[in-house]
């Protein structure tokens, strides 16, 4: 090959990389710009905690968004260099530009963005749907949806919840725990609940299993004299008084005749339960403990209900002072209440 032929092709080789290069800086350009000319497409970006940059712009170009996620990268460095990802949906096409996507990435279309919601102690399912749907993590509805079921949840304890009875009203109360949770708005229902069994289930200690099966009851059964002993309660003083006056009822085949029941035992009626249900959590009406669970208790009432002093209480009553009181019998319960002032 002689010399003029190796320039020819030279120049021909450079002309060809020179045209390639051109149509490569044009077409980025225009995908830039947002005027490649590129077959319409649409595409739902999601963006959650763990996601950077670089998984964002897989995602982009993966979807044909955008042609190039090294360029995205190269361009987002350059004109949005402290750029924060907001958690949330994004509703994105292929012919908006890179700025137009950047500013739509501050504006999510469904907000997943973190909110901090605290759960106290002795919440109900009604009190936490309330909290929830006025945080914007999820309606009241599809909350109380996930919780009257026990599918779709994943943990061994569940399988002690009798979804068989037709006078329980939701089974997942009083397995949510209460706690400080960060929560993303929007998120579904299930995931929030989800969430809560495991806070539960993390709490779920080899003590509490070890009174169950020492008392011969389940976990379910525990949980639900808990709610009672939470609602009843002022003091984790109390609380252990209290559990043993109940727990001795229960061993006596007396009803709890607890007031505390009746307060959700309506808000079962007026949800839209049975009247059938609405007797079985009424403690002045059903014979030992009511259906389930009337509320969601915290760790120390649990400690309080396993570590009850061993009594011979049957009853106890608050006074105005708050201050509670135990008596054995009915005489000295009446005696009590004569020396201390409980109602105006």
């Amino acid at each position: 090959m002689n010399k003029v032929v190796k320039i020819s092709l030279a120049v021909i080789v450079l002309i060809c990389v020179i045209v390639v290069a051109v149509i490569a800086t044009n077409t980025v350009k225009k995908d830039i710009n947002g005027t490649e000319n590129k077959e319409s497409k649409e595409y739902t970006l999601i963006i959650k905690d763990a996601d950077f940059q670089y998984q964002v712009s897989e995602r982009l170009k993966s979807n044909d968004i955008i042609i190039s996620d090294t360029v995205w990268n190269w361009w987002m460095d350059k004109h949005y260099p402290d750029f924060t990802y907001i958690n949330g949906e994004y509703y994105l096409n292929s012919s908006m530009s890179y700025d137009e996507i950047a500013k739509k990435l501050q504006n999510p279309d469904i907000s997943h963005k973190k909110v901090t919601v605290t759960i106290p102690e002795g919440y109900n399912i009604f009190d936490i749907a309330k909290a929830l749907e006025q945080n914007g993590i999820c309606s009241k509805d599809d909350f109380y949806k996930a919780v009257s079921t026990t599918d779709g949840y994943d943990y061994e304890w569940l399988s002690e919840i009798p979804t068989d009875n037709k006078n329980l009203g939701f089974p997942l109360e009083g397995f949510l725990f209460p706690a400080t949770y960060d929560l993303g708005e929007n998120t579904p229902a299930t995931e929030v609940v989800n969430k809560m069994l495991g806070a539960f289930d993390d709490r779920l200690s080899s003590d509490i299993k070890d009174y169950c099966k020492k008392n011969n009851m389940s976990i379910f059964e525990f949980v639900t004299l808990c709610s009672i002993v939470q609602e009843e309660a002022l003091t984790k003083d109390s609380a252990a008084g209290i559990a043993s006056v109940l727990i001795n009822r229960l061993d006596k085949g007396v009803k709890l005749q607890c007031d505390v029941t009746y307060f959700y035992a309506k808000k079962l009626l007026d949800y839209g339960f049975s009247k059938e249900c609405y007797d079985s959590y009424y403690t002045y009406r059903c014979p030992a403990l009511p259906s389930g669970p009337i509320t969601n208790s915290g760790k120390e009432i649990m400690d309080a209900v396993i570590n009850h002093p061993n009594t011979e209480y049957m009853y106890f009553f608050s006074d105005l002072k708050g201050d509670f009181h135990f008596a054995s019998t009915g005489a000295e319960f009446e005696e009590l209440k004569q020396k201390y002032p409980w109602k105006k």
